[in-house]
């Protein structure tokens, strides 16, 4: 079965919307063992819709249009599908109904466009909404079929899990289970991590073909390492990705934050939680983003005491109790950490100083940067990284090492030096 997703929407073209949707939908169709071989950005233009889906339809067995569906002049998504089907469309009162019904709930009048959103290609079956005013869409061409999502995102998510991808699979004739795990790392580039991996990607490779190994660059979040299995059973498949999660971990080993969705800031706040300590934090260079990463979490407010964003100097010897002298130091990262635990009253604190540019400081060359801790449990420590990039990249690339250094001094595994 393969699929190509058509993004239909100007606004796409123009740049000022970045195409999420594709990227979601392309990985849920993955995860279902589903081909996508194109993936196709359209603007609001009836006569280039009509042939992008023409084409699409030519060369895969299913074609997944997503945006296009809203009630404005410039929706022309199912225009588009009926004149590819070569039918007219017709008014359904019943979604007619639920859209009225929908504006009535919310103590909103229904404008006249809305109405636009019950109009369906004659022979298409509707995919319920239940997070929008919009319908989704399934519309066969002979052998083949045309969904259509609505473009805003969890309007697309609920339908593509709930009715399209399901559709998919009965086409498809699929009877075998394909799920995969995520593993997140941080502190190795993709070729390191490619290294270290391919003995087991070798033993995959001469195995039964039922598990893989992909690699996925993450930018400032890392790279995450997935492993798909393909099985006849849910047990089966189950099973084989505990099995090689472990291999990869034994491999891997501190490196691994975490798994599927689990973030930096929540493997933190696991290690904080399971010692029974509270934490706070002085941040110079990142200014507060490694505090908004923490106050993300669920509960924090349980064991986080705050943040002090000491970006001046004077704040650093002032208020924290550094000691006079520079201020991009592994003294001053340590000193702003004692002073922090100190002034919130906390049993752990964590501080970052450094140079994110766009001009080196004290003798410092951009992307130096010191990360210090304080507490009675594990004293006080210090380290020095040198990270890549431009002043954004280097403060997004400080705030996460500066979360993986506190993590695994945590969990009482070896610090990381950094990017290597």
């Amino acid at each position: 079965m393969r699929v190509e997703i058509v993004a239909i929407g100007t606004e796409l073209l123009l740049g000022q919307i970045v195409d999420t949707n594709s990227t979601a939908i392309s990985q849920r169709l993955a995860e279902a063992g589903i081909d996508c071989l194109y993936q196709t950005r359209v603007g609001d233009n009836l006569e280039r819709i009509v042939s992008v889906i023409n084409i699409a339809l030519e060369r895969n067995d299913a074609v997944l249009v997503c945006g296009g569906l809203g009630p404005t002049q410039d929706d022309i998504t199912r225009e588009a599908i009926a004149l590819v089907m070569g039918v007219g469309l017709q008014l359904d009162k019943a979604i007619e109904e639920k859209i009225r019904a929908m504006f009535v709930s919310r103590g909103r009048a229904m404008s006249a466009n809305n109405i636009n959103q019950a109009l369906v290609p004659v022979g298409a079956k509707t995919i319920a909404q239940t997070k929008g005013t919009a319908p989704g869409l399934i519309c066969p061409v002979g052998p083949k079929v045309i969904y259509a999502v609505p473009g805003v995102p969890y309007e697309m998510m609920d339908m593509l899990v709930r009715s399209v991808i399901p559709d998919l699979v009965s086409r498809a004739g699929m009877t075998s289970v394909i799920r995969s795990r995520t593993l997140r790392t941080w502190g190795l580039s993709e070729s390191a991590l490619s290294e270290l991996i391919s003995p087991r990607l070798e033993a995959l490779d001469v195995a039964d073909g039922r598990t893989t190994i992909a690699f996925l660059a993450s930018g400032i979040e890392g790279i995450k390492v997935r492993i798909t299995a393909k099985a006849e059973s849910s047990e089966i498949v189950d099973a084989l990705l505990d099995s090689e999660e472990r291999e990869l971990k034994n491999i891997l080993g501190e490196i691994v934050f975490g798994v599927d969705e689990t973030t930096i800031e929540m493997a933190v706040a696991k290690e904080v939680v399971r010692l029974g300590l509270t934490l706070s934090l002085a941040e110079s260079l990142t200014g507060g983003l490694i505090s908004a990463r923490i106050v993300n979490i669920p509960g924090a407010s349980n064991w986080y005491r705050g943040c002090v964003v000491s970006y001046a100097s004077d704040i650093k010897h002032e208020l924290l109790g550094a000691a006079d002298g520079p201020v991009v130091s592994e003294s001053a990262a340590i000193g702003m950490a004692e002073g922090v635990r100190k002034v919130l009253g906390s049993d752990l604190a964590l501080a970052i100083t450094g140079v994110a540019g766009p001009e080196s400081q004290e003798g410092r060359s951009i992307g130096t940067v010191f990360v210090g801790t304080s507490s009675e449990m594990f004293g006080n420590r210090a380290i020095q990284l040198r990270l890549p990039g431009d002043r954004e990249r280097v403060r997004q690339y400080a705030t996460i090492s500066a979360l993986d250094w506190l993590r695994r001094i945590l969990s009482g595994g070896a610090p990381s030096t950094g990017l290597d």
